[in-house]
C-alpha cells in the first residue's frame, strides 16, 4: 500500500468507529473540519497512521503545519515519507 491508500484507509476506520457517515465521498478537496471527527478523532488518526507509517510528521516538523483539506493532509504524509521505519510503504 502506497501513503494514500493506508490515509484513506485508516481515516474510513475511524469514521466507521465514530459512527460518521459523511455525505460526500472523501477526496483532495475535502476540508477536514468537515468530515466530523473532532480533536480527539483527529488524535486517534495520527497515532494510528504513526503506527502504521512508523513516523508522525506533526512531530517531525520544524514549524507547525495545519493541514485543511484531505489533499493537504496526505502531501503533509508524503513529504516526510523517508522517516518511514517499516516496510509497509
Amino acid at each position: 500500500m502506497n501513503i494514500r491508500q493506508i490515509i484513506v484507509k485508516v481515516f474510513q476506520e475511524i469514521l466507521a468507529e465514530e459512527n460518521i457517515e459523511l455525505q460526500e465521498e472523501i477526496d483532495d478537496e475535502t476540508v477536514l473540519l468537515s468530515t466530523g471527527l473532532d480533536s480527539l478523532g483527529f488524535a486517534i488518526l495520527v497515532t494510528r497512521l504513526e503506527l502504521e507509517l512508523g513516523y508522525d510528521p506533526f512531530v517531525l516538523m520544524d514549524d507547525p503545519v495545519y493541514p485543511r483539506t484531505f489533499g493537504e493532509f496526505i502531501k503533509f504524509y508524503e513529504s516526510y515519507k523517508h522517516h518511514a521505519s517499516n516496510t509497509k510503504i
